[in-house]
């Protein structure tokens, strides 16, 4: 058999495995990663290790945010079927809500105007393990499994930073 279709063949089966990953492992992964231990602690300040306590209120809460870029070279390709605006919808039809409906408070939500394929959005919770409880249920909710395959967007890696409010902010 020729070289050139042997090569053709195996890149095709890598390129279909790849899209099996990217649209199904990956978002699981990703949901994962969400629960994982690394992210820093976050929300009261008699919950915090001493070195991060200092400046945060004696109330404060977990505050989350969250920024998803599109991947706009896989945008079309497998079963991605949505760029930003597709990404915009979701958030807007349903997501917020589930996020709701488990207990997280959506303090905002934003698009990023220096990088217009960049949703930027805020979760309030009232601990660390407030939070833990809130994804578990978000991953779990059917609502939510059909809201991504309905609005299979392409993501880069999320930038997550953990947050806890100020002594002195505003925001509580």
């Amino acid at each position: 058999m020729n070289r050139k279709i042997l090569a053709g063949a195996g890149f095709i089966c890598l390129l279909g495995m790849l899209v099996i990953m990217n649209s199904v492992v990956l978002p699981d992964l990703i949901m994962a990663a969400q629960n994982d231990a690394q992210l820093s602690a976050c929300g009261p300040r008699g919950q915090l290790p001493a070195e991060l306590a200092g400046n945060v209120d004696v109330n404060a809460r977990c505050f989350e945010l969250r920024m998803y870029t599109v991947d706009t070279e896989r945008v079309g390709t497998g079963d991605f079927n949505g760029g930003i605006d597709a990404l915009h919808q979701r958030f807007r039809e349903e997501e917020v809500a589930i996020f709701e409906r488990n207990g997280a408070e959506i303090i905002g939500a934003w698009q990023d105007v220096e990088s217009p394929n960049t949703l930027v959005y805020m979760l309030a919770y009232r601990d660390r393990a407030h939070r833990e409880e809130v994804w578990q249920g978000f991953a779990a909710d059917p609502a939510w499994q059909s809201l991504r395959l309905k609005y299979n967007v392409p993501l880069q890696r999320p930038q997550v930073f953990m947050l806890s409010n100020t002594d002195y902010s505003a925001l509580k």
